[in-house]
């Protein structure tokens, strides 16, 4: 019993009982909290998902997307985050468009072996929170847009404990959708933008690794391993899942063009979690009812494990 501690109190319960009770009481304050993480809630991100809908069309530029954006902040600083804007100007096929990403850092665990003067690395998680403009339907985007907002919202709440040795950044992207047909620049808007500031700033070198989702929330979920993505961290996010019994993650492979390849270009290692093969894809009834709150919680436990996989590489 380390740590016990002299008993010479004579009270009329057992020896044994009071022993054990004070040896629980010392061991307790001993201790060191515990450090794991806050589960990731499928079903509150999917009210998230909610919310964000109740807003309708949230197109770049627009003040639905202004008004998605005021959500995501309120729900961050609720989490007690601080949030960061990084607007922009862009030249689309409809003239110029301003655009805001929004960012948030869940700072890791003090390393006490690292000199001040050295970058902290960063994990990225992104997600686009814009919707694509169609004349001739509304479109609120449910799973396009809004469950990847909704889900890092929720990854925000999961890891405000601090349980990582790296910080990891929540990056939510604007102008992922194309404001005409998804061709040369017209998309993307906001990774590009994202990657190019890192360039001049010199933070691209920090980041470790980027774990893009997108279009996560369909109650059919089948996520192929995309073929442009890193192969070291394809392989970890789909070994952990597998580990995991997730089986919504299929080890099959496609080919998708989304926010992940402008960080690649840029040579940082990225990985696309998405599912594609959605009937509702840019379709009026991209709706609530087409979303699950187990699809979400699956990719939510997936990434939380391979983050710290990747910290611990």
């Amino acid at each position: 019993m380390p740590c016990a501690r002299p008993l010479s109190v004579l009270v009329r319960i057992p020896l044994a009982a009071l022993l054990a009770a004070l040896v629980a009481v010392s061991c307790a304050a001993q201790a060191p909290p515990a450090a794991s993480a806050a589960p990731f809630r499928g079903t509150r991100a999917l009210d998230d998902v909610r919310k964000l809908v109740a807003i309708g069309p949230r197109v770049a530029g627009m003040p639905g997307a202004a008004a998605a954006r005021d959500y995501i902040s309120t729900q961050l600083k609720a989490a007690g985050l601080a949030v960061e804007e990084q607007p922009f100007d862009v030249k689309t096929p409809r003239g110029s468009v301003h655009m805001i990403n929004l960012r948030a850092v869940i700072r890791g665990l003090p390393r006490r072996d690292a000199p001040s003067q050295v970058p902290v690395p960063r994990i990225i998680v992104a997600g686009h929170y814009d919707t694509k403009l169609f004349a001739d339907f509304t479109f609120v985007g449910a799973n396009d847009g809004g469950s990847s907002a909704a889900f890092l919202i929720e990854l925000a709440r999961a890891l405000k404990p601090r349980t990582l040795p790296m910080d990891v950044e929540l990056l939510f992207l604007d102008g992922e959708e194309a404001v005409g047909e998804w061709r040369d620049e017209d998309h993307t808007y906001g990774s590009r933008y994202y990657v190019q500031a890192g360039k001049q700033t010199g933070t691209l070198k920090t980041i470790a690794a980027m774990i893009l989702v997108d279009m996560i929330g369909d109650s059919d979920l089948r996520i192929l391993r995309e073929s442009n993505s890193t192969p070291w961290l394809t392989q970890l996010v789909w070994g952990t899942a597998s580990r995991l019994g997730r089986r919504e993650f299929v080890n099959q492979t496609t080919a998708i063009e989304d926010d992940h390849l402008e960080f690649l270009a840029a040579g940082v290692p990225s990985v696309d979690i998405i599912d594609l093969d959605y009937p509702a894809w840019h379709r009026a009834d991209d709706t609530m009812d087409k979303l699950s709150a187990r699809s979400l919680q699956a990719v939510g436990d997936v990434v939380l494990e391979a983050l710290k996989e990747i910290a611990a590489k």
